[in-house]
């Protein structure tokens, strides 16, 4: 108990409210959205491409949402926005609960996505804000895995609920994202010294877009997560119908998988941090993409269950490495004033999702399995040279002002010699 508590008092308390709010709030969504386009086709009687479209459209809105976001944070304070963000939240999935109408339910998944892309980047900075630095690493490792948590809990509960009443979960959910709100409401309040407020001067939309355009470092980061995100993608989309091809329609692989892959998270998370901090950022990541390809790998020689369950046990173990770290390098990347906007930033890597399930269907039909996963991997492996073009553009940034600094130093020293 005591070690516990020593592990509590080591992190500000809104980190713990943050963690817990997440790890809350999304096993609430994870209730009700990954059955979204099964409740839209029971309560509108859509054709699968209008529900598909309405499904992928917060995903599209949040992908160029976070930028707007993370810099309304930086321009406004981390308390407005969140805060903001999460009573609309609440709303939406309400909404959701009590829609008919395709056209709003499209208004409404519009909205769930840019309520996420504004709500996570700025969630992120905040952590960054009040944690040290030699402790980022591991409180985003808290988080990724808080996520995790909701991710295995969230789609059992709503399962059960599912047969009970669809509508039911979107009410639960919205009232789990109002308490949310409250509980950060009331710590944001009682700690708001930590809580950075509105700069006097603030940076203005245009000039932050500048800033990051011109960001060679961050445009090759995000390049590398496009393409670890398309790898990623291939979880949800190609990897359940190549299953069916191997194993027939009615396997119960496809679930287990799923489980071991957020099992493995939320027991692995902590342990491979830890191992993780004391290694460099460009080494976690590459290593991280490795494990990506060779996960996918397996899916594309495995035909057997055991090799599909090491593939995905595999791709996890990377999982856990590159997203944590890829929080962290854009904690190093980012100028103080502009925390929030580089995390939103990070979410353009998010065009992955788009690509990859495209990709991996059109691969998948015209070639095979094989042939789509060996390829896939290949191109996740590649990941590996951006971030290493982004990890050097970011020491050569670093480097610059030292050299300034001693330039200058030795023109003083000269003119003093005169």
């Amino acid at each position: 108990m005591e070690r516990i508590l020593n592990v509590l008092r080591t992190y500000h308390p809104l980190v713990w409210v943050l963690v817990g709010g997440t790890a809350f709030a999304r096993t609430a969504s994870f209730m009700s959205l990954p059955f979204l386009a099964l409740y839209l086709s029971r309560t509108t009687g859509l054709d699968p491409f209008v529900t598909g479209t309405i499904v992928g459209a917060g995903a599209l809105a949040g992908t160029f949402g976070g930028f707007i976001g993370g810099n309304l944070s930086d321009r406004f304070g981390r308390k407005r926005v969140m805060l903001s963000t999460l009573f609309v939240w609440a709303a939406v999935f309400w909404g959701f609960a009590m829609a008919e109408e395709a056209a709003l339910f499209l208004i409404l998944n519009l909205l769930n996505g840019l309520c996420r892309s504004f709500f996570e980047p700025t969630g992120q900075a905040l952590l960054a804000d009040v944690t040290p630095p030699d402790k980022r690493m591991r409180v985003f490792g808290f988080r990724y895995m808080a996520i995790n948590v909701g991710a295995a809990v969230g789609p059992l509960i709503g399962a059960y609920l599912g047969m009970v009443s669809g509508k039911i979960t979107f009410w639960i959910t919205g009232g789990a994202y109002l308490l949310y709100a409250v509980a950060l409401l009331i710590m944001m309040n009682r700690f708001a010294p930590a809580v950075p407020a509105a700069p006097p001067e603030r940076t203005r939309f245009t000039a932050a877009l500048r800033v990051i355009c011109k960001d060679a470092a961050l445009g090759w980061f995000i390049l590398g997560g496009i393409l670890g995100q398309i790898g990623y993608a291939q979880i949800e989309s190609t990897l359940p119908l190549h299953l069916k091809t191997l194993f027939g329609e009615n396997n119960a692989l496809y679930p287990a998988l799923l489980t071991l892959n957020a099992v493995t998270v939320i027991l692995l998370q902590i342990v491979v941090t830890r191992w993780a901090e004391k290694r460099s950022l460009i080494g976690n990541l590459g290593l991280g993409c490795l494990l990506f390809g060779l996960g996918l790998g397996c899916f594309a020689i495995g035909e057997h269950r055991v090799v599909m369950m090491l593939g995905m046990f595999i791709l996890t173990i990377g999982e856990i490495l590159t997203f944590p770290t890829s929080s962290l390098f854009i904690d190093r990347l980012a100028p103080e004033s502009l925390r929030g906007t580089y995390f939103g930033a990070n979410s353009f890597r998010n065009v992955g999702f788009f690509i990859g399930p495209s990709l991996g269907g059109w691969l998948l039909g015209s070639h095979g399995g094989k042939t789509a996963f060996g390829l896939i991997a290949l191109l996740t492996v590649c990941g590996v040279l951006f971030y290493w073009m982004g990890y050097r553009a970011w020491l050569q940034r670093k480097k610059a002002p030292e050299k300034e600094s001693v330039s200058n130093t030795s023109l003083s020293a000269a003119k003093a010699v005169r």
